[in-house]
Order: structure tokens, then C-alpha cells, then sequence
């Protein structure tokens, strides 16, 4: 069942030492941003970033906002702030976004929105060494968290993210008193279209099970997967996938894979915004995972159709 959060959230007293902690780690952001080169300003006002063209918030009061010991929505928002920066990279804060998912021995931040930020955060400007960090998220109860989590995972690779996103294609059921899979359709397709970095044998089995999904969106997810896996155009069924996998065998499957990009914002202008100086949009540019290497090969094992055959996923 997924929380809602109701109003305004208090940290529990146990949270209050993590989160002092976590404000001396981000003392330095502070007051290096307090003290931010002109340039750095500049760059931030003059890139389309949310501080120079969106928001008024200065870099200062943003550092100062993601480390707010009582008010999460001022957490959250500062923290996505500094993401969207043209410095949100550099080192100091992703160590401030990783501390708020229980990094450097912090207790995670208590405010489902806040750990939601922070994902997105390390999925923008995190390394595969994040992935330890987002995973827990995958469990979460809320929507949201698992959202972000998932999307961040489509930007870092780790083989650490394998088998969690293959229990996420699955559809939720009840096997006695545990729970497994996944209930929300477009978490379920965020996870096919995450799996699309990875050439192995029980990625290929869980994305042809998946285009057994109920649901349109998580078909297309899987087979738009499957055609960056293995190069192949053979529709929303599982039967084709199934019978080309029996012909070519486990070490043909990825012979023809293609580049994986991880999905990306990108649109076309609106008329008002061909007129200078008028903000442009966050239009972003496609690229391989942190952590994926160009020469990224296939990951050795057979393929297994029965299970395929049955809709099962594989472990």
C-alpha cells in the first residue's frame, strides 16, 4: 500500500542527529556556494538552469534550503535545485544527495519526497558506486520513490540492478504472506526499459515474458528492450521472440545489439521561444549509463524458452 504524506512532516528525534551530521557534511556547500566564484554565478544565471531563469533562489539559499533540519518540502525543493545547476555534479553535492539516501553512515532522510529528489539527483549526476543507495528504494512504499528509483537505474549500470529491475517487470502477487512484483504498470515499464542495458540471457527471458503484461504501456516497453538487446523487430508477441531465440541460440541473441541510450527529455521549440533571450527548454542530450562500457559484451548462459513460454521472468 502506498503512504501519502499528509501536511507538513517533523523529523522523529532519532532523525535529528543524521540530519545535523548531514548539515556539517553540507556546511562546505553553503559556504562555498555563499562564496561562489562570479563565475560559477554567472554560468547559473546565463545556462537556462532553474536558478538563473526559473527560480529566484539564489545557489546560497538553495544549499541552505536542502539541509533544512525541519521542512522537507524545503529539502526537496532545494535539493532539486542544486540537480538542475550547472554545477550540480561536483563532488560536494553529490556526496549531499547521497547522504540523504544513507550514505557516508547517515540514516536515510525520513521524507519520501526527499529521498525521491535525491534519487533523480544521483541518476542526473551519480556513478555506478549510487547504485547501492537507490536500490532500497525499489521496496518503498511509496509510488514516488520507487518512481525515482527505477529512472535513476536506466542511468547508472550495475550488475547489482539486475535481478531487482527483473522482479519489477513482473505484475504484484500474493504467494502466501509475501508480496512480489511490481503493482504500478509505468514502474513495471520503466524497469523493461532499464533492462535494456543489459545483454543477458535472463534480461532477454524476463523483457519476453513482459510482453505478456496486461497492460499496452509495459508491452511497449519491453519490446522497444528487446530490439535495442538483440536488433530484431519481431513485434508484441512472445512466440517470434521465442522461436528466433531456439534458431540462433544463447550466442546469437546479442549479435546484432544496438547502443543503449537511457531516455531523455527532449521537445521542440514553442514559437515565443525562437525570440532572444526568452528561456529555452531543458532539453537534454541522450547518452550511454554511468558506468556502461562502450565495449560492454554479453553476459555468458542459455536461454531458457520454457520458462519464456509460461511468463516467467527468471530469477
Amino acid at each position: 500500500m502506498t503512504r501519502h504524506r499528509q501536511g507538513r512532516r517533523t523529523l522523529p528525534a532519532a532523525a535529528y542527529g543524521g540530519l545535523i551530521a548531514r548539515a556539517a557534511l553540507g556546511g562546505g556547500l553553503a559556504l562555498g556556494l555563499g562564496g561562489c566564484d562570479s563565475g560559477a554565478l554567472d554560468r547559473a544565471a546565463s545556462s537556462g538552469s532553474l536558478f538563473g531563469l526559473i527560480d529566484t533562489t539564489t545557489p546560497a539559499e538553495a544549499a541552505a534550503m536542502s539541509i533544512d533540519l525541519f521542512d522537507p518540502d524545503k529539502r526537496a525543493r532545494g535539493t532539486n535545485l542544486l540537480a538542475n545547476a550547472p554545477f550540480g555534479g561536483e563532488d560536494v553535492y553529490l556526496r549531499t544527495y547521497a547522504a540523504k539516501l544513507g550514505d557516508e553512515g547517515l540514516p536515510p532522510d525520513p521524507d519520501e519526497g526527499v529521498r525521491a529528489v535525491a534519487a533523480r539527483a544521483l541518476g542526473l549526476h551519480g556513478g555506478p558506486q549510487h547504485v547501492p543507495l537507490v536500490l532500497p528504494l525499489l521496496a518503498e512504499p511509496d509510488r514516488r520513490v520507487r518512481l525515482e528509483g527505477v529512472r535513476a537505474l536506466q542511468r547508472l549500470h550495475s550488475e547489482l540492478a539486475v535481478s531487482p529491475l527483473i522482479g519489477l517487470t513482473v505484475p504484484e502477487r500474493q504467494a502466501g504472506d509475501q508480496t512480489t512484483g511490481e503493482a504500478e504498470p509505468d514502474i513495471r515499464a520503466e524497469a523493461c526499459t532499464a533492462l535494456g542495458q543489459y545483454r543477458q540471457p535472463r534480461v532477454f527471458q524476463a523483457l519476453v515474458a513482459a510482453l505478456l503484461d496486461e497492460q499496452l504501456v509495459v508491452q511497449r516497453a519491453a519490446q522497444r528492450s528487446l530490439e535495442t538487446l538483440t536488433g530484431q523487430g519481431l513485434g508484441d508477441e512472445p512466440g517470434p521472440w521465442v522461436r528466433w531465440s531456439e534458431r540462433v541460440g544463447a550466442a546469437g541473441v546479442f549479435a546484432g545489439a544496438r547502443e543503449y541510450q537511457y531516455p531523455y527529455f527532449r521537445r521542440d521549440l514553442y514559437v515565443w521561444e525562437y525570440i532572444p533571450l526568452v528561456p529555452q527548454p531543458p532539453n537534454e542530450e541522450g547518452g550511454r549509463p554511468a558506468g556502461l562500457r562502450p565495449d560492454a559484451g554479453t553476459v555468458p548462459g542459455e536461454i531458457q524458452s520454457g520458462n519464456v513460454a509460461s511468463g516467467g521472468a527468471g530469477g
